[in-house]
């Protein structure tokens, strides 16, 4: 797959004064992605094929590593060579004299291969004490970090963050991995938060630390020589200095927060997992995939388990072309897991990037402080939420509207630590990606028990509307995205930035509530048989716990009635005719606190219980009101969605991955 995510650099052009959709918006720099040196592909056998087979026997273990190229080899009459092993059952495998389209179509062909796809290169996509925070005249830039505080008219976009600070800052047992081109250890405000991560970039001469993966996920550099750009492994790269993504990226996450020095971060004590994924030129989507599995606790061939899972993946990176089966397998793990994976939209303008047009992945689009689409962020159906870019707002002298963020000061390899500022500003897709990660690592604090499609379900419709007038004269609604580039400011709709503007106050406030929750899994049924519905995943905020549940029949009693008794975690009803009935559930946890969902099911003949939206999520004290805390049918039915849409699997094709 693809050598994807470029992160959004910190030394970013200056966003074009723009009142009128017709002016110039600056954009974070477009990484190159150079000619292929050599075919990758990433291969996964299919579990009982003889490869596998051979490789049980010849090993004595159904987990060993699969390294099949010389078998693959014969087969084909190429010389192929092994990469690393993703799982048990994938591997990359590379050659030479063919492209890696030509190769994974193929090994797509035999018989015993249950998907091949081009091993792609991805690029980045570019109220406390602490002084950067509140902007002023000897801040820069002076409008301090001005996307975390309250929403105004001149602030449209801010996210709120303040708020959900009311209810937690954060608990250090809530990991948020950031995966990007490494961190700077040494840099004050990261030397705290930072828990032990990983170097997964396995190309050595990308790695540019002298060796290809190991335990140490420092960013050495990933600066591009005008003669590494000229000829050899970066050539067509392009020239350019030392981003210091990674360390940007998890300074919004969790910088030290509230000690009186630097700046601030929407996550503030959530912990911080380094998980290093790009080097020069980027990173491939195998290495990308392993991160992804290895930073949420899942096992990578080769590599120790990880310690420390975490419970968002924060990915400011991409390329172009569809989700690969390679990238669906691995978000259906994740998801299983219990783990939400947020990544950038893109800086170009065009349709989503990959991994953010990916089943089950927040996509995130980037926004102006006035709540328009920033010209230079990718757009579509695909995009779960919106947040802060950064931009400009003039054609010269200092950026009025960057992000502010932690980097450092060396144009190739490490000097000191320092911010960006409105000299150097951040812009892009890879800074509004973290501000939801980091939301989402305030969610899970103030409520453990979420389940991926809750949170994501509480993002969404806590969101605010975007704005649709105020931009000035010219400026007009996002269109699908096409062929050519929306560079220009644009209002933004459902259908082209997600569901709104992030709202980290709005998004915690929810969660910190009892949430009331039905399953009705996966059974079958008919009139004459029975279905079970389980409430046992409703959940408590932190600290409290679920210590009551009732269940009631509203309405359909002419066709159903329990058989099971009423004040359990699950519910069993008897169907005697085809119809519908509307069942609700109402949990009440250990302060007296309730929520009550409602679930309408229709019973047919040979099918499947189909459960109908329910009203979206809020909460009533103790009074038993019955319009409380719902996460109903619509988060289930989203999860349910994204996992039959990542079973029926079809071959991917290459993709690039760079830096948003």
């Amino acid at each position: 797959m693809t050598r994807l995510i470029s992160c959004c650099i910190a030394s970013l052009l200056a966003v074009a004064f723009a009142p009128a959709a017709s002016a110039a918006e600056q954009a974070p720099a477009v990484h190159k992605i150079p000619a292929e040196m050599q075919a990758r592909v990433i291969v996964k056998f299919k579990a009982d094929s003889s490869a596998m087979r051979a490789l049980s026997v010849a090993s004595g273990s159904a987990q060993a590593a699969p390294q099949q190229a010389q078998a693959l080899s014969q087969r084909l009459g190429l010389a192929l060579s092994d990469g690393h092993a993703l799982t048990a059952r994938s591997q990359v495998v590379k050659a030479s004299g063919l492209s890696s389209a030509d190769l994974a179509a193929r090994l797509s062909a035999l018989s015993d291969v249950e998907y091949a796809v081009p091993d792609g290169r991805r690029r980045a996509f570019a109220a406390p004490n602490d002084p950067l925070y509140a902007g002023g005249a000897s801040v820069s830039p002076t409008a301090g970090q001005w996307y975390l505080r309250a929403s105004t008219a001149s602030l449209v976009s801010a996210i709120n963050a303040e708020t959900a600070w009311g209810i937690t800052t954060g608990s250090s047992s809530v990991v948020v991995a950031v995966l990007d081109t490494g961190i700077r250890p040494d840099h004050p405000e990261l030397a705290s938060k930072l828990l032990p991560g990983y170097d997964f970039v396995s190309d050595a001469a990308t790695a540019n630390d002298g060796n290809g993966r190991d335990s140490d996920p420092s960013d050495p550099g990933d600066w591009i020589s005008s003669t590494e750009d000229a000829s050899g492994d970066f050539a067509g790269c392009g020239v350019e200095g030392s981003s210091w993504h990674g360390t940007q990226t998890a300074g919004l996450v969790g910088a030290s927060t509230n000690n009186g020095s630097g700046m601030a971060s929407i996550g503030r004590d959530v912990k911080v997992l380094p998980v290093r994924v790009l080097g020069k030129c980027g990173g491939t989507d195998s290495d990308i995939i392993a991160a992804m599995r290895w930073a949420a606790g899942l096992g990578v061939a080769g590599v120790a388990t990880n310690a420390h899972p975490a419970k968002v993946l924060s990915l400011s990176l991409g390329g172009e072309g569809t989700c690969s089966q390679a990238y669906k397998d691995a978000m259906t793990e994740l998801t299983t897991a219990g783990v939400v994976v947020v990544a950038a939209a893109g800086n170009d303008g065009l349709a989503v990037n990959v991994p953010a047009n990916c089943p089950g992945v927040v996509g995130v689009a980037g926004v102006r402080h006035s709540g328009t689409k920033v010209g230079f962020s990718s757009l579509g159906p695909e995009l779960t939420i919106a947040a802060p870019a950064g931009n400009c707002v003039n054609t010269s002298g200092a950026c009025l509207y960057p992000i502010l963020t932690t980097t450092n000061t060396g144009s190739t390899t490490p000097v000191a630590s320092a911010y960006t500022d409105s000299a150097n500003p951040s812009l892009g897709t890879s800074f509004s990606t973290p501000l939801v990660a980091g939301t989402l690592g305030l969610m899970f604090s103030a409520n453990p028990s979420l389940t991926p499609a809750q949170a994501i379900g509480v993002l969404k419709s806590t969101a605010r509307a975007f704005p649709s007038t105020g931009a000035g004269a010219g400026v007009a609604a996002c269109k699908a995205p096409s062929a050519t580039a929306q560079s220009a400011e644009c209002y933004c709709t459902t259908t082209t930035c997600g569901a709104g503007l992030l709202d980290a106050g709005a998004a915690v406030t929810a969660v910190a509530q009892v949430v009331a929750r039905i399953d009705a899994g996966s059974s079958r049924t008919t009139p004459g048989a029975s279905i079970t519905l389980d409430g046992s995943g409703s959940s408590a905020p932190a600290g409290h716990a679920i210590t009551g549940y009732q269940w009631t029949l509203t309405a359909g009693s002419d066709i159903a009635s329990f058989t099971s008794a009423t004040n359990a975690a699950t519910a069993t009803l008897a169907t005697t005719a085809a119809g519908s009935f509307t069942v609700s559930l109402t949990v009440t946890d250990d302060a007296a606190a309730q929520a009550t969902s409602t679930a309408s099911v229709t019973v047919s003949a040979g099918t499947t219980p189909r459960l109908p939206p329910a009203p979206g999520p809020s909460t009533t004290a103790s009074s038993g009101d019955s319009g409380g805390g719902a996460l109903g049918w619509p988060w289930l039915a989203g999860l349910l969605a994204a996992v039959l849409a990542l079973q029926r699997s079809s071959r991917a094709r290459r993709r690039r991955v760079i830096r948003r």
